[in-house]
């Protein structure tokens, strides 16, 4: 194995003297609970109460738990407060942190630090600093609502989000909007679309109790990832530059055995693991649950629940310090869906749940005939909502990464369906099986058929680990979101597409309360008509199933063959209309972001084929033709000292690699020539539309088709001269 210039015992050593230094660093705080120094970096209520002033404090908190504006005034003393506590943890610096269209964060910092008209420095910073700063949104995806003459762009507070310190510098996160207003950014969308669902939510709500006055959303998004030696990764530019593995036979032992999941954790992952807790927990990210997943150097960690904006900026900050904290321990985090080719991916499980203000989760089943009629409401509002959009939702997924889990016997497939278990199936069943005449006769007869519905405990079906989108007891949990995403470019289009359904199913019920129908049997009859209509998205079986795929076609439910054409669901008249009428994207940023994604895909294809254009000519074929002169040698050497049989018998078969070799690096060759043939063919394709279509269909094709020959190749070659660390040293690790 020839891994480059690494000296693997020095680099143990230096990593070995890091881990200790930091290791007596942090061990102040980790020989203590966790809960002593929770949110010890983040602005949060107690750091605000003692920071500003009563009144001020009084009027922060009212207007973030009423999500009214913030005036300047206020924003002054919110300021001053900041900076003050800021500087006494020893911050310099602040920044806006806001989350463009790139998967990732955004910010730049500006220092604390200013001078007087008489030269005198001093720290100050003030309201309209916090309120919005003003970053350069001309190298940011926009497509195409910004030109590159037309660089402005701000970022505005989002005060429902505390700030935190990170490397002494005062976080403050923020929405990110065009000079037009229109959004740059995954959190205005999500915002709005939060919004919306509140909206709606809350007036089914009050069919039930008067009393409510908000709905938020709950999210718990569990987090799956990959651990690789960082001495190994930096051996291979596709792990560098790609973050997965463009070629790379399969280890002779993987995952087969079933051994993994929730082994015991490596001793090495375990101090990462320690590490990045802690930093979680100083910036209030309540971090619960940690364990091996079911590939080998597979792993997953999840926080509790808590609300949806908070979780998403949560979750993004997360990635950002297991980054950090993984380079202490010379280890390399790897967020990509699909890094090792045979192996599972990583997904981000998404599991949402809706909670009045009074702390009543509309998810829950209820043990009595009212609250079990309260609970169908949503329940069906959600069926119906996934069955109406399940292409944009399945859509909202697609992705260049997610395209290599995506369908495969570890991931949910690429066609929508609900798992919602025997006994709610049951319980639908029975209540579609009541005609709609038996509803207008009597409330009695309807009470009496809510009252037939069993207690549904929040465990009481198994689980289906195939379904893309499952009930589990009192949440849904949407798992086929991609590992390496800003998971609100899911959340927005599931709490928009739930938010109109709860609208029409508001509409309805009082359409039949106006014809005089009482309201228990009104909402009933609703329910009925949800379940009906939404019949088709519900699944109990076996997702990764041909038969599956062949009656999901069957119902009407398309899914993900290709991912560019996916993305024209943005623009589908329906999704469009929806968009607009709750008010969280208008078409032009639709538009817009469908250009984003298309760009992102083709980039990234892009950059993919170069880098395996790379490693084929100047790694694989090199590496080919020298153990090829090293058989060649062997045979030549052979003929002077062996007799005729002999040598016919002995050589024949380095003679047969000899010729398999020829035969793939010949293939290789014609390969590269054939992708960047096809590349310059797509490249001229001015539209990213029709361009990102073009390489999904020819570009990738030759990708596969290279790899396939590189790793025969890898089977073939001395290990000694393979140039690549293999998947048996990237996977085992420790």
């Amino acid at each position: 194995m020839n891994y480059g210039i690494i000296n693997m015992n020095n680099f143990r050593s230096s990593a070995l003297e890091e881990f200790s230094r930091h290791t007596a660093q942090r061990f102040s705080v980790e020989n203590r609970a966790a809960s002593e120094y929770f949110a010890v970096n983040v602005f949060n209520y107690e750091k605000m109460s003692k920071y500003l002033s009563k009144e001020t404090f009084e009027s922060l908190q009212s207007a973030i738990k009423e999500g009214e504006k913030i005036d300047r005034t206020l924003a002054n003393d919110v300021a001053q407060g900041m900076k003050n506590w800021a500087m006494d943890m020893g911050a310099t610096h602040y920044t806006h942190l806001f989350q463009p269209l790139t998967d990732s964060t955004a910010e730049k910092h500006e220092a604390f630090i200013s001078i007087d008209k008489n030269g005198i420095p001093f720290e100050e910073f003030k309201g309209d600093a916090l309120v919005q700063q003003e970053p350069d949104a001309s190298s940011f995806p926009s497509g195409g609502m910004r030109s590159t003459f037309e660089a402005r762009g701000y970022s505005a507070w989002d005060p429902s989000s505390p700030a935190f310190i990170l490397d002494q510098t005062l976080c403050i996160p923020t929405v990110f909007v065009s000079y037009t207003g229109e959004a740059l950014d995954m959190k205005v969308p999500h915002l709005k679309s939060l919004a919306a669902l509140d909206k709606a939510a809350t007036k089914i709500a009050k069919l039930f109790d008067e009393d409510v006055c908000r709905v938020g959303v709950n999210l718990g998004i569990e987090q799956e990832y990959f651990i690789v030696d960082q001495s190994l990764s930096r051996a291979r530019p596709d792990l560098q530059i790609c973050n997965r593995t463009l070629i790379g036979h399969t280890a002779a032992k993987d995952q087969q055995l079933e051994d993994h999941y929730f082994g015991a954790i490596p001793s090495r992952v375990t101090a990462f693991m320690k590490d990045f807790e802690t930093e979680a927990y100083k910036l209030g990210i309540l971090l619960k649950t940690r364990h091996n997943e079911v590939a080998p150097n597979q792993f997953e960690c999840a926080p509790l629940f808590c609300e949806a904006n908070l979780a998403v900026d949560h979750n993004q900050l997360l990635m950002i310090l297991m980054k950090k904290v993984a380079r202490r321990h010379s280890l390399k985090v790897i967020f990509h869906e699909k890094p090792f080719m045979g192996v599972n991916g990583s997904g981000k499980h998404c599991n949402w749940s809706i909670v009045t203000n009074k702390g009543k989760n509309l998810l829950s089943p209820g043990k009595t005939p009212g609250t079990n009629l309260q609970f169908l409401s949503f329940f069906v509002s959600v069926l119906k909502a996934v069955y109406e959009h399940h292409y944009l939702l399945m859509a909202s997924t697609a992705s260049l990464n997610n395209y290599y889990r995506l369908g495969g016997n570890e991931a949910p497939p690429a066609v929508m369906s609900i798992f919602i278990g025997s006994t709610l199936d049951k319980v639908l069943n029975d209540i579609e099986q009541i005609g709609s005449s038996d509803f207008a006769d009597s409330s009695d007869t309807k009470l009496d058929i809510v009252g037939k519905i069993p207690e549904i405990r929040p465990d009481n079906t198994d689980r289906n680990r195939t379904s893309p989108f499952a009930f589990t007891g009192n949440r849904f949990e949407f798992r086929a979101v991609g590992s390496s995403v800003n998971v609100a470019s899911s959340m927005f289009i599931l709490n928009s597409i739930v938010a109109q359904q709860l609208n029409i199913f508001g509409d309805r019920v009082n359409k039949y309360i106006a014809e005089g129908i009482e309201k228990n049997s009104a909402i009933l009859k609703v329910i009925r008509e949800f379940i009906i209509e939404s019949k088709d998205i519900r699944f109990e079986g076996n997702g990764y199933s041909q038969e599956w795929l062949d009656e999901a076609a069957r119902r009407g439910l398309k899914g993900i063959n290709n991912i560019p054409e996916s993305y024209t669901a943005y623009l589908d008249p329906k999704s469009v209309s929806m968009f607009e009428e709750l008010g969280v994207m208008s078409l032009r940023e639709l538009k817009a972001r469908r250009e984003v994604l298309d760009e992102t895909f083709t980039k990234k294809l892009q950059i993919e084929a170069r880098v395996l254009s790379d490693l084929s000519v100047n790694h694989i074929i090199p590496t080919a033709i020298k153990y090829q002169n090293i058989l060649i040698e062997n045979v030549k050497g052979l003929k002077e000292i062996l007799n005729t049989d002999d040598y016919n018998e002995l050589t024949e078969y380095n003679i047969h690699n000899i010729k398999k070799i020829s035969s793939y690096i010949n293939g290789i060759r014609k390969g590269v020539h054939d992708l960047k043939e096809a590349r310059k063919i797509a490249n001229k394709i001015e539209d990213f539309t029709e361009r990102s279509k073009v390489y999904a269909d020819t570009v990738l094709p030759y990708m596969e088709s290279i790899r396939v020959m590189a790793d025969k190749l890898e089977m073939i070659i001395d290990d000694d001269l393979w140039p690549l660390p293999k998947y048996r040293e990237l996977l085992f690790c420790r």
